[in-house]
């Protein structure tokens, strides 16, 4: 069964998750504002959901069409073949956003696509009710600029959620966005990698797995796996690949520091959680103590920033501080994010290059020092 797939991003990664897609081996890659497009069956619906570290869930795209009133919303919706995927028993709740559009009522939206798809099933199954009592198939829909796309939620929770982050500081970068920042640092297996805030440990996590191969989504479930409609060999086929390809033979080593003990503790037992406790070392230290080792070394960092844990006086101090300490050396590189567009100017030297991307809703620049 051929489908296409879409996988909403965190705006500015939509590159590194197309890139991604493709070494995955997946045909038909396109990125867009916020997404990328591929192409598939079942296999490559749970490949990409096993293995993608950048991409926010999976999702079918069932429909695209133009939609200025609620007749052509419910008509457009009732045209999906929702019977392919969703049983009689199968729960399948609505929701969604509108955007720049004539339809800009959320709930009354939602209202039309639910009457829509219940007419549809109702056609197929000759049922008048429906129990929704079995597998959820998450309804989802964007109506922007009068376009509506419909979609089916494959992934359940985000996945950003790997599994490992049972408690996490105050202010958690997410996953996704941090283990593109390790891929913006071009860490491989053979790096020594450290974060001197390194909180609850999601950078390094993220590194030291990207370094041996694990798949961020081996140690979860996904809302498809559930489907009748979806071959469970498909889940299990891919599950057993990506253990095959966990490098045990690496030379990956990182260090995390912080002034918080607690955080500490936390990032321990996130990385034992993770598989890769034994690659992490942590350690209590204040980032004035912080020095650089011999050799080559990659420091990738999300220092506590003005609206995030520190006032801005604090914040830039810190700034002035890490300039000093992140000295440019041969064979040091750093990778630093933060919303202050006076980051620069405070850390003292200009980026070799630097990139655009979003931390939750706060417009970030990850600035990258490798020269």
């Amino acid at each position: 069964m051929s489908m296409t797939f879409c996988a909403p991003c965190i705006f500015g990664l939509e590159g590194i998750c197309a890139n991604e897609l493709k070494y995955l081996g997946i045909s038909g890659v396109r990125a867009e504002n916020g997404r990328v497009l591929f192409e598939g069956d079942w296999r490559t619906l749970a490949r990409a959901n096993i293995n993608s570290r950048y991409a926010e869930r999976i999702q079918i795209l069932l429909a695209e069409f133009r939609a200025e009133s609620f007749d052509e919303l419910f008509e457009g919706t009732a045209a999906v073949p929702w019977e392919e995927y969703i049983g009689m028993s199968d729960a399948f709740p609505v929701k969604g956003r509108c955007l720049s559009s004539r339809l800009m009522s959320v709930p009354n939206c939602q209202k039309i696509i639910k009457k829509a798809v219940v007419k549809r099933l109702s056609s197929r199954y000759m049922l008048s009710w429906f129990e929704e009592t079995g597998a959820v198939h998450q309804i989802q829909f964007l109506i922007m600029k009068d376009r509506v796309s419909i979609l089916l939620d494959t992934s359940g929770a985000g996945l950003h959620k790997r599994g490992y982050r049972a408690d996490s500081n105050d202010a958690p970068i997410k996953e996704t966005l941090a283990a593109a920042m390790a891929e913006l640092a071009r860490v491989r297996p053979g790096h020594f990698v450290c974060d001197p805030m390194c909180g609850s440990g999601t950078i390094l996590i993220e590194a030291a797995m990207k370094a041996r191969g694990i798949a961020p989504g081996l140690n979860r479930y996904f809302a498809g796996e559930k489907w009748s409609c979806a071959p469970k060999e498909a889940f299990a086929e891919e599950r057993e690949l990506a253990r095959s390809k966990i490098r045990a033979d690496i030379s990956f080593r990182a260090e995390g520091s912080d002034i918080d003990g607690k955080a500490l503790a936390t990032a321990r037992r996130n990385a034992e959680l993770a598989g890769v406790a034994e690659l992490i070392a942590f350690s209590k230290r204040d980032i004035r103590d912080f020095s650089l080792s011999e050799g080559y070394q990659t420091v990738i960092t999300n220092p506590p920033y003005g609206e995030r844990l520190l006032d801005i006086t604090a914040a830039e101090e810190l700034y002035k501080v890490m300039g000093e300490k992140f000295r440019a050396e041969k064979g040091k590189s750093y990778t630093i994010i933060t919303p202050d567009d006076d980051f620069e100017k405070l850390f003292g030297r200009r980026a070799d290059k630097r990139r655009k991307l979003y931390n939750g809703t706060l417009k970030c620049q990850v600035y990258l020092y490798f020269s």
